[in-house]
């Protein structure tokens, strides 16, 4: 496993994982942390437990992020895997316990990956389906918005704008991504129908599906 550290004194781990029961995987690892000195240690502790982890379910390259702030009496650790175009898995944890906060957050991403390993070996050598160019824009909830719905928001209500996608899915796909993402929302166009279709997850934990193409039959 090389090590190396970047201009920001992030420290980049990378190598390839041994031999696992599903695939094997290039990890590339950037750890970092807000005013706390990343020990040897633990980066060594955060690069085996993602390599056999998360590593062991795909067998392409994968770019993640790890980082470590201050939070109160213990710490808080965030994580980031970059699996495929359009899907990034995303968790955090907070501890009294830095490694307790990492440990956390990792079992929080195996758990939502054991629950859409079949999905996501079935998903390897599927060709990616077209996606469609979107914008993605963060209004000022406080802001004074026309009455008019159909004029744009005021330049004023506008905080940020992106580039984003909107992909082409399965509505078992969209769900995979929603729960892996962390999102609490995810919009799609139905692979069925060409529709636009959103999941979302709900006050009680479950995954809510609108899709405006439903018919129902008549009574």
């Amino acid at each position: 496993m090389a090590s190396t550290a970047d201009h920001s004194g992030a420290t980049i781990l990378s190598g390839r994982l041994q031999r696992s029961p599903y695939f094997e995987a290039d990890m590339h690892i950037q750890i970092s942390g807000q005013q706390i000195d990343i020990g040897d240690a633990l980066r060594a502790h955060v690069a085996d437990k993602l390599n056999t982890g998360v590593g062991k379910y795909f067998d392409q390259s994968l770019d993640a992020t790890v980082a470590f702030s201050r939070d109160g009496e213990g710490y808080a650790c965030t994580a980031k895997v970059h699996v495929f175009s359009g899907l990034t898995l995303f968790a955090e944890a907070r501890a009294v316990d830095i490694y307790a906060s990492f440990d956390q957050t990792a079992e929080r991403m195996e758990k939502r990956l054991r629950r859409h390993k079949s999905r996501i070996k079935a998903h390897k050598g599927r060709a990616p389906a077209e996606d469609t160019a979107a914008q993605y824009t963060v209004i000022d909830a406080e802001a004074d918005l026309p009455d008019d719905h159909a004029e744009p928001p005021g330049q004023s209500a506008v905080i940020a704008e992106a580039p984003a996608t909107v992909a082409t899915l399965r509505v078992g796909d969209a769900v995979m991504r929603l729960d892996l993402s962390g999102a609490p929302v995810l919009m799609f166009r139905n692979a069925g129908h060409g529709g636009l279709n959103v999941v979302y997850r709900r006050p009680d934990g479950h995954i809510g599906w609108i899709d405006p193409a439903f018919d129902p039959k008549p009574a």
